[in-house]
């Protein structure tokens, strides 16, 4: 009884069911352009397509340069990078990056924010494997034979005093321009930023005695070689030192 007053309301319309054909004719001409022509698709694995050298793939490594400063550590979303003790090609200790590549989201930003621009990006994306311990790249496997300089990214800004003074076109990185700055009534002369700098751009000097007679060592950095990774003010145990954001 229900179902006939409701055809009662919705009678039949054949014309309803037209909306298929439209869909339908559209993969009919597609199916027709494919035949004529080279088909939009390829025969992976057999047939590659060409990938550019700034493609995004997973993050390479120049072990030379790296200074083991952990910029990446602290800039990556997916907390997939950490710093592990390997021998350098002198047999020295020294730390380096190891990436997780299962849980590693290609962003790059790890090569965006390394200072001596040592992390790159890379075109390679085949990166299957059997274990999820295969996926843990230590720091001789992150290696990448072949690192172009279209694999670095450089963080670059403009400074809004450029853009006051007319030079709206000028490029800096911040590594090369912002500076640690030491509090000096807060500094207790521990020596942290000293040890803790990739570079040795800290060296503690003496100012004078205290009233004990004993030396007053407050860090100097060297700017040349400073590259602003801010270990030395996130180690400080009395909030002595703080960046200088050049704007």
């Amino acid at each position: 009884m229900a179902q006939k007053e409701y055809m009662k309301i919705y009678p039949r319309n054949p014309a309803r069911v037209l909306w298929v054909v439209k869909p339908i004719g559209k993969v009919l001409r597609f199916l027709g352009k494919t035949i004529i022509h080279r088909p939009v698709t390829v025969l992976y694995p057999y047939e590659k397509l060409w990938m550019p050298e700034n493609y995004r793939g997973r993050p390479g490594l120049r072990f030379d340069v790296c200074v083991g400063c952990g910029m990446c550590v602290k800039m990556c979303p997916t907390a997939c990078i950490k710093l592990v003790e390997t021998d350098d090609k002198d047999g020295k200790k020294v730390m380096r990056p190891q990436i997780n590549l299962g849980r590693c989201a290609m962003c790059g930003y790890c090569a965006e924010y390394c200072p001596p621009n040592a992390m790159t990006v890379t075109p390679e994306f085949e990166l299957a494997e059997y274990t999820r311990e295969d996926l843990i790249y230590g720091p001789k496997r992150l290696v990448y034979a072949n690192i172009t300089p279209k694999m670095e990214i450089h963080l670059e800004q403009t400074l809004m005093s450029d853009i006051a003074n007319g030079n709206p076109e000028r490029r800096v990185s911040p590594f090369m321009t912002d500076r640690p700055v030491l509090i000096e009534k807060k500094c207790i002369s521990c020596k942290k930023c000293e040890k803790v700098c990739p570079v040795d751009a800290v060296k503690m000097v003496e100012h004078g005695v205290n009233e004990k007679g004993r030396p007053i060592l407050y860090p100097e950095f060297n700017n040349d070689t400073c590259i602003c990774c801010a270990n030395c003010v996130e180690d400080c145990p009395k909030d002595a030192l703080y960046i200088n954001e050049v704007l």
